[in-house]
């Protein structure tokens, strides 16, 4: 299973679009807690969904069982929470939330994982693909920069 993540900050539409072209990704699934932002420009639920069908021939899915909870995003961003913290409670929601027996691997095989961080190294997102290749096994990841 090859499974990619992606961040849309820091990146134009053009940047953004053509990685995923080039990688040639089947699904984008967007793991971001809010989808709708008026900061995510063309990162926006319905423009993203627009844009992947008829720029890559991608599909979209929003998958907030992938996301942190509010309080979560809250004591990292706002309250200072450093990422080691941060690292550690997301994992413990990962295994309560059981994603690795409710996410279906057909799902993210050639899949993309969403998130609004430039770098996957302080992101949810890199914690997920990580998570879930630990426990399915056989999977490579790549991150499009």
């Amino acid at each position: 299973m090859r499974l990619y993540t992606i961040g849309f900050t820091k990146k134009s539409a053009e940047k953004f679009f053509g990685l995923l072209r080039e990688a040639g990704v089947s699904t984008l699934v967007d793991v971001r807690l809010n989808n709708v932002s008026q900061l995510s420009g063309f990162a926006k639920r319905d423009d993203l969904k627009y844009f992947l069908s008829e720029l890559c021939g991608t599909q979209y899915t929003h998958r907030t069982d992938l996301a942190p909870t509010q309080h979560l995003l809250d004591d990292y961003k706002k309250r200072g929470a450093g990422w080691a913290t941060y690292e550690a409670q997301f994992l413990n929601l990962m295994q309560s939330r059981h994603i690795e027996n409710t996410v279906p691997q057909e799902l993210l095989d050639n899949a993309v994982l969403l998130c609004s961080e430039h770098s996957a190294q302080h992101c949810h997102r890199r914690l997920v693909a990580e998570y879930l290749a630990q426990q399915w096994g056989d999977v490579s990841i790549d991150h499009l920069a």
